[in-house]
């Protein structure tokens, strides 16, 4: 397979005003007269949003841009995208480029998706008749066949995130370029942008795919590229990559292998004994940042203890968004007897064998009470828990969807078994 994208030494300046005002004496005696004359003092500020951006892109691979907020993602996208231009540095792109950087690049608001439709299939250079061929498939992907001739300026934000996404998933592109489109949509829509793009990658076209959603990067992706302050930190395999960026910024996260200093969350409590500190592992001990459907899952709960603490009882519990409880472990449920803790710090353990959650949000709620006593006296409570997610593995799911099927909670690892099925002539089981 050829190269089709090729970057070397791509720079982009932005020249920003910043400050600036008056001396003081123009301030006090002639503020309005500058100001009409426009003689105003202003600074000016550098910013390099890329500085010496250098790699390239072969012919049908997926490749992933991670990076924070401001760290230059979008800016690259939008270089390759023709809609800016670099400052300097030379590029090469071979094909035809199909990009969704924003929710309705590219749309026109005051006409109707099909029309906007159209207009995107012409800027390719496609024909009519092309277009026609893919218009029922994108009407129906995009799941808004009702308002289909309606001016999109109408359209709310997720309308335009599918239209837009339908848009760029059928029509005939070689080279795709995405930014955080699973940014804006319901789960359903989110697992379906997945899907269309593992198929994408593997027909042979190349995708550029910014995300925020480390799973999902790791998932889709062949390589991972990390910028950083404009530059490229780090270039290589999915995992690795991955694994370098959240050991620098994974621990700012609320949702993520750690939930640190836990002083500067409200709790509630008698402050016998509180949680300082909690940790996603692996059953290794290797810190666990992207938790899987059926995975094993370590939960390291630290704590301190102001004085001693009669057998305090360690609960988890698990709900949903909605708050509906799924499940609740405890020390006590266990036949654990924590006996006297200490004055001090120490941990203790939860080994969840197999997190059977399907993928979504969860909140996950921790408490210490009494381990005996006729009245319930709190220990301790972060309240309203904690944030994590649990991703999607192929490992059980297929990726097809039922439509009309309601949606459910957890799985439970099964197999199916048609021996007993009168089966009609030539087919098998």
């Amino acid at each position: 397979m050829g190269q089709v994208i090729a970057l070397e030494n791509i720079s982009k300046k932005y020249t920003i005003q910043v400050g600036g005002g008056y001396d003081r004496f123009g301030e006090v005696v002639l503020n309005a007269v500058w100001n009409t004359l426009a003689l105003r003092h202003k600074k000016e500020e550098i910013i390099w949003a890329l500085k010496d951006v250098s790699f390239t892109v072969d012919q049908g691979e997926v490749l992933g841009i991670i990076g924070r907020n401001g760290s230059g993602k979008s800016t690259l996208l939008k270089i390759l995208s023709r809609i800016t231009y670099p400052t300097y540095g030379t590029m090469s792109l071979e094909g035809r480029i199909g990009s969704l950087l924003e929710v309705g690049t590219g749309f026109h608001e005051d006409l109707s998706g099909r029309e906007n439709i159209f207009l995107s299939g012409s800027i390719l250079g496609m024909k009519k008749k092309q277009i026609m061929a893919k218009m029922d498939a994108i009407i129906d992907y995009a799941e808004i066949e009702r308002f289909i001739d309606t001016p999109i300026k109408r359209y709310s934000t997720g309308m335009k995130l599918r239209l837009g996404f339908a848009v760029a998933a059928h029509l005939d592109t070689d080279i795709l370029l995405m930014d955080e489109v699973l940014a804006v949509g319901d789960a359903g829509f989110q697992r379906k942008c997945l899907d269309s793009m593992g198929d994408a990658g593997k027909s042979g076209r190349t995708i550029m795919f910014v995300s925020h959603n480390l799973a999902a990067v790791e998932t889709l992706c062949s390589r991972v590229i990390w910028i950083d302050s404009g530059e490229v930190k780090e270039d290589g395999p999915p995992a690795e990559v991955i694994r370098s960026y959240i050991g620098i910024y994974g621990r700012r996260q609320v949702v993520g292998n750690c939930l640190d200093d836990m002083d500067r969350f409200k709790s509630v409590g008698t402050g016998e004994i509180r949680y300082t500190k909690i940790e996603f592992f692996e059953t290794d001990g290797s810190p666990k940042h992207i938790i899987y459907t059926g995975d094993t899952l370590l939960v390291r709960l630290h704590f301190k203890a102001i004085a001693p603490v009669l057998r305090p009882n360690f609960q988890v519990k698990i709900c949903t968004e909605m708050l509906t409880c799924i499940a609740i472990f405890s020390t006590k449920k266990a036949g654990i007897d924590t006996s006297m803790v200490a004055i001090g710090e120490g941990y203790v353990d939860l080994e969840i064998g197999s997190l059977t959650l399907v993928p979504g949000n969860y909140i996950l709620d921790v408490t210490i009470v009494p381990h005996v006593g006729d009245h319930f006296e709190l220990l301790y409570a972060l309240d309203g828990g904690f944030e994590f997610s649990v991703e999607t593995t192929a490992r059980f799911f297929t990726g097809i969807e039922e439509k009309n099927t309601p949606s459910s909670l957890v799985f439970f690892p099964s197999r199916w078994k048609l021996e007993g099925m009168n089966l009609a002539p030539g087919q098998s089981a």
